[in-house]
This record gives C-alpha cells, sequence and structure tokens, in this order.
C-alpha cells in the first residue's frame, strides 16, 4: 500500500533547541499535551524531536511534522528529564533540569532505546 502525503511524518529540522523548546511550549499552552522524545541517530548523536501536526494545508486535514534537533553533545549533554521556557522582559530562557520550576513551561522528555520506526531516518 502506498503511502500519500498525508501518511507521512515530514521531517524539518530546526536550527537551535530553542526552536524546539518554543514549539512544544507553545503546544502546551494552548493546553495540549506535548512531550519531546530523545534517542541516539545513526551517527550516535543525541536527537530531540516532537511531533506536531500543520492544520488545514490545503485539502488535507493536516500534516504530521516531526520536528528535531540534533546535538552533538556539546550544548545539552543528554542530562535532565525536563526542558524548560521562560518568557520575561529579559528575554528567553531555555533551560534543560532534572525537575521542573514555578513560573517556567516544563516540557517532559521521554528517552527512547531507540529511534521508531516510523521516523524517517534523519
Amino acid at each position: 500500500m502506498q503511502q500519500t502525503l498525508s501518511e507521512k511524518l515530514i521531517p524539518v529540522r530546526v536550527g537551535k533547541i530553542n526552536d524546539l523548546a518554543r514549539i512544544a511550549a507553545t503546544i502546551i499552552t494552548l493546553g495540549q499535551p506535548a512531550y519531546i522524545v530523545r534517542f541516539k541517530n545513526k551517527d550516535n548523536k543525541l536527537t530531540y524531536a516532537i511531533i506536531a501536526v500543520l492544520r488545514d494545508y490545503y485539502k488535507y486535514y493536516g500534516i504530521p511534522m516531526l520536528y528535531y534537533y540534533i546535538d552533538d553533545g556539546s550544548i545539552l549533554k543528554g542530562n535532565g528529564n525536563y526542558l524548560l521556557v521562560k518568557v520575561d522582559e529579559q528575554g528567553e530562557h531555555i533551560e534543560l533540569s532534572k525537575s521542573t520550576k514555578p513560573g517556567w513551561v516544563a516540557i517532559p522528555i521521554i528517552d527512547l532505546a531507540e529511534k521508531p520506526g516510523f521516523f524517517p531516518e534523519i
């Protein structure tokens, strides 16, 4: 059976972890649950990803988008269970943490043993 465009995950690599955090925080603040998955890719680099739906795309109800960020270990080092986001008068703050903090949007990070089979090769 051949897949159509609306049945595939469309991978979109973001430039910074802040971009991925902003997408997830927006989903959460709109009242929908969101989480980030973390796994090692084929190059043994940590990959952080979230699946979101691009709504009302032409005649499709929505296209499933896989937004992802690849970290070589120099930025996040894989430690932490939450990506925290806070925006205040001093700007945007993104932090990897082992716990939540009051006043921050906490995005859970789920560690996967391996890349899911339905994810495209990234």
